[in-house]
């Protein structure tokens, strides 16, 4: 172990950080970037090593403006960088036009509770299981990988908690069969360490055998918690989002995404430097400025102060951020 690593490195593993922000994190904000910032952002991280993102929605742009120009974000990249890259899907047919882009990896979704299904997508949950035979077909006809994404595996904004029961017979349904990953989501970060913990293993016991995917929400104060229980409990990738922008807009109470800043700082994996991670605060205060939104990373303002005797302190003079303004 290098001296920045975690002192829970062996109990790390090889987890994987997957960056949101251009997908979950600018659902709620009011402006489209655009695509070539899109770009040179997809591009910015993983040369700063950054395994994984999520880099657009095939939501509907009347609904969600802020990913209508997904598919040209697609088309410009790479095999090979799309192969680290990631497009939120609700229907066979979003991967049908996201994979004729050149799209490889699909994270399919529904939520557990039909009142935050019908809301997200239109449809009840069921009817989204029913379709999700057709989506696997298309992503396999390209080669291709899809997750099962559950939103709402906590609790749901208009039915309250969700029992695990329902996510189990959900994780365990046939339709799900093909499914690379299972992605459990804290959708409002209502949840709690032991709870995540407990859901988690037993989608990990109870359930075919895939990667177990966290997607959790800070809104309770909570995420980077619940991540490192998620961790600790078998997932194997987990979700964050720059400066924890972001949340759903079909979901009441669901504000910003668990900071990508906080969950690296606190699992430190072997390819972080303070270094890197100085750009990468650097890289998400830029973007949040644009944005006008605040940046909720503890991590990113701990970089900023003045304990300048702690390696992972920025110096003064590197990149100092303009006013992010926000609420």
């Amino acid at each position: 172990m290098n001296r920045f690593e975690s002192p829970l490195a062996s109990t790390l593993g090889n987890v994987l950080l997957r960056d949101v922000t251009l997908r979950d994190g600018l659902q709620l904000t009011g402006k489209l970037l655009p695509a070539e910032q899109k770009i040179e952002t997809v591009r910015e991280l993983l040369r700063l090593g950054v395994p994984a993102i999520e880099l657009g929605s095939m939501a509907r742009a009347d609904l969600v403006p802020t990913m209508a120009n997904t598919l040209e974000v697609v088309q410009a990249l790479t095999p090979e960088e799309l192969e680290k890259c990631w497009i939120w899907v609700a229907t066979p047919g979003h991967v049908a036009k996201a994979s004729a882009a050149g799209a490889r990896n699909f994270q399919y979704c529904l939520s557990a509770s039909d009142s935050h299904n019908r809301a997200n997508i239109g449809r009840t949950t069921d009817e989204s299981l029913a379709a999700l035979p057709e989506a696997v077909e298309y992503a396999r006809a390209v080669d291709g990988q899809i997750q099962l994404c559950i939103a709402t595996s906590f609790t749901c904004p208009f039915e309250g908690y969700v029992p695990e029961e329902r996510i189990l017979s959900i994780a365990n349904d046939p339709r799900a069969e093909g499914t690379t990953d299972i992605v459990i989501c804290d959708t409002l970060g209502q949840a709690v360490p032991a709870q995540v913990a407990r859901l988690i293993s037993r989608v990990r016991d109870e359930s075919p055998a895939r990667r177990i995917v966290y997607h959790g929400h800070d809104t309770w104060g909570l995420g980077v918690a619940n991540t490192l229980a998620a961790i600790q409990a078998g997932a194997a990738m987990v979700d964050g989002a720059l400066g924890g922008l972001g949340g759903c807009p079909f979901a009441p109470g669901a504000s910003g995404n668990t900071s990508s800043e906080d969950i690296l700082f606190a699992t430190r994996p072997g390819w972080l430097t303070p270094d890197v991670f100085g750009k990468l605060v650097a890289l998400s205060e830029k973007l949040l400025a644009e944005l006008s939104e605040p940046n909720r990373s503890k991590a990113a303002q701990g970089a900023r102060s003045k304990a300048e005797a702690f390696d992972w302190v920025m110096p003064v003079s590197a990149n100092q951020p303009a006013s992010a303004g926000g609420n």
